[in-house]
């Protein structure tokens, strides 16, 4: 299965390809990010399509458009609809959005305690979840630091010792360490590679999401932003 998984609920912007070929090894993945802030429709495309020539893939050989379902930018969620519906719809393939903060998670199921994937929402907010190994144990939300340190207080109370440990990932990361330190008494860390496009993890989650989902009814979908924009409060 050829699959592209666009990256644009951040900052950084990636975008990642799988190749299967039955003449040559089962698979083959090209990968590529910008951190050029929000200036993902300007580039987008240009990444899509380097990747595409990089794979020895025409757009009809593509099986399978993936990109972020949010929470994230307003504007770059919008943007990486878009372009995943245009391309899905035009060549007649699935197109499959997994949640952002699943994404950000995906890669640190081994840590012993719990992993806080996050992005500023402005405001004093945060978008963020909680996870601990394979599983979410709290759900996406847009809370402030406060109420995040209640919710790991929370969760820690129930850990044992050796799982009494915090690991923030995401482009954000530093910005929720400072607030946490002052609120929660237990080591936090900051991944090393907080600040990194997704678009692998996107991936590999979408890949997993197809045999369950077939992506048919997701054209009636939108991103989900979990609070309305500042257009839509101001109205």
């Amino acid at each position: 299965m050829n699959i592209l998984a666009i990256d644009t609920a951040a900052n950084i912007l990636s975008v990642a390809l799988s190749v299967s070929r039955a003449d040559s090894n089962p698979e083959q993945r090209w990968y590529f990010e910008a951190d050029a802030g929000l200036r993902h429709s300007e580039i987008l495309m240009d990444m899509a399509d380097i990747l595409m020539k990089q794979g020895g893939l025409q757009p009809a050989d593509l099986d399978l458009v993936a990109c972020m379902k949010g929470p994230g930018s307003f504007t770059g969620l919008r943007i990486g609809f878009s372009v995943a519906k245009a391309l899905a719809l035009a060549l007649g393939i699935p197109f499959i959005p997994i949640p952002t903060l699943d994404c950000m998670a995906a890669s640190y199921s081994t840590w012993p305690g719990i992993v806080v994937p996050v992005i500023n929402a402005k405001k004093q907010r945060f978008f963020t979840a909680l996870y601990r190994g394979d599983t979410k144990i709290a759900d996406d939300r847009d809370a402030d630091a406060a109420a995040i340190a209640a919710l790991l207080s929370k969760a820690l109370a129930s850990s044992v010792d050796g799982e009494k440990s915090i690991l923030i990932t995401g482009p954000d990361a530093p910005l929720l360490k400072d607030e946490l330190v002052k609120l929660i008494p237990v080591g936090i860390h900051i991944d090393p590679a907080c600040r990194k496009g997704r678009a692998m993890e996107l991936l590999e989650l979408a890949k997993k999401d197809i045999g369950m989902d077939t992506g048919e009814n997701n054209f009636f979908t939108g991103p989900e932003y979990l609070r309305k924009s500042d257009a839509e409060l101001n109205i």
